[in-house]
Formats: C-alpha cells, sequence, structure tokens
C-alpha cells in the first residue's frame, strides 16, 4: 500500500484533554462503518509496556534491540533505541498494515491533519491558532472561533462522536461518510 492510499488523522491536544477517551470513543463507530482503522500514540520517553515476566525484563535489560512478544491471537514488537534514534511518525506508519485510516494521538508537530481536542478547564491555550494543520476542534466547554482562510474551522462538542467520526471521514475521502 502505498503513501497515497494510506489515510492519517491525528487527534492533539495537551496532556489531560481527553484524547485517548476521545480515540476510544471513536473506533467503535468508524469500524462499525465497515472501515479497518489502526492507531499510533506518541507517549513519552519513560513510556513502558506493562511489566511481563522477569525472563521478559532480563532480556530487554541484557540489551535486546527488539523483542517480539506473540500468542495465538495477537503479537507485539518491542524496539529499544535510544534519544538519538526516534523514529519519524512515517516509519511508524510504514511498519502498520493497510488499513483504511490511522488515528495519530499525538504528535502535534507533525503535518498532517489534525482534530485539537481541547479543555478549558485544563488553562491551557488552544493549539489551533498557530498550528495550520488543525482542521477542526472538539472541546467540552467554550472555545473562541478559529479562523482559516476566512472560515471557522469546525467545532465539536466532545461527546459527538457520531459528528466528530462523520468529520474525520469526509475530510479523508472515505466511502461510507455517513453509514453504518
Amino acid at each position: 500500500m502505498n503513501e497515497l492510499q494510506r489515510r492519517i488523522f491525528g487527534l492533539a491536544g495537551w496532556s489531560g484533554s481527553g484524547k485517548t477517551m476521545l480515540v476510544a470513543r471513536l473506533l467503535p463507530d468508524l469500524i462499525g462503518r465497515g472501515l479497518r482503522v489502526s492507531t499510533v500514540k506518541h507517549a513519552h520517553a519513560n513510556f513502558n509496556l506493562a511489566e511481563g515476566k522477569e525472563s521478559d525484563i532480563r532480556l530487554r535489560n541484557a540489551g535486546a534491540v527488539d523483542m517480539m512478544f506473540a500468542t495465538d491471537e495477537r503479537w507485539a514488537l518491542l524496539h529499544e533505541g535510544d534519544e538519538a534514534d526516534e523514529s519519524t511518525l512515517d516509519e511508524l506508519v510504514a511498519r502498520f498494515s493497510p488499513v483504511d485510516l490511522i488515528l495519530i494521538e499525538g504528535f502535534k508537530e507533525y503535518r498532517h491533519a489534525k482534530l485539537e481536542v481541547y479543555r478549558p478547564s485544563n488553562g491551557k491555550p488552544l493549539l489551533a491558532p498557530t498550528d495550520p494543520h488543525i482542521v477542526a476542534i472538539a472541546s467540552d466547554g467554550a472555545v473562541p472561533p478559529v479562523m482559516r482562510d476566512g472560515k471557522e474551522i469546525p467545532l465539536f462538542d466532545m461527546k459527538d462522536v457520531r459528528g466528530i467520526g462523520d468529520f474525520i471521514v469526509d475530510h479523508c475521502g472515505l466511502p461510507n461518510a455517513r453509514g453504518g
């Protein structure tokens, strides 16, 4: 699957804004439309998978670069790098199986279309006024209008999962925009 066939859409916002919660609520809606969806979540440098057996920890601490965990139902690849070796979003996305849509959580500095997840109660500024790649906002409170090219960018209530799903599907040019 080449890059033109991939559909990438991001959810960006400050820590505690509800990005993960919104992705978890969007997935059943999007999958219910017949779409195959994968996700990428940008985590902090000290992110760690839930520790497994002591033998797994020993292998990682012994210096294994890649460790694959496999069961009959799923597998996961854990790659150990250093800070200078951080993978780019493009490198990470290239590892996915072919899907209709990849939802990116975080990676707010990358240049892909994004929905800002915003909670005024966090006391943080909106990202949309300074990020031209934010094409819509989802919030649980009042948000001042953000203009792009003379038009106000769409604003959604964070609970409007169906409306947000419609927007993402329409924006990415995916089939079944209103079905489900």
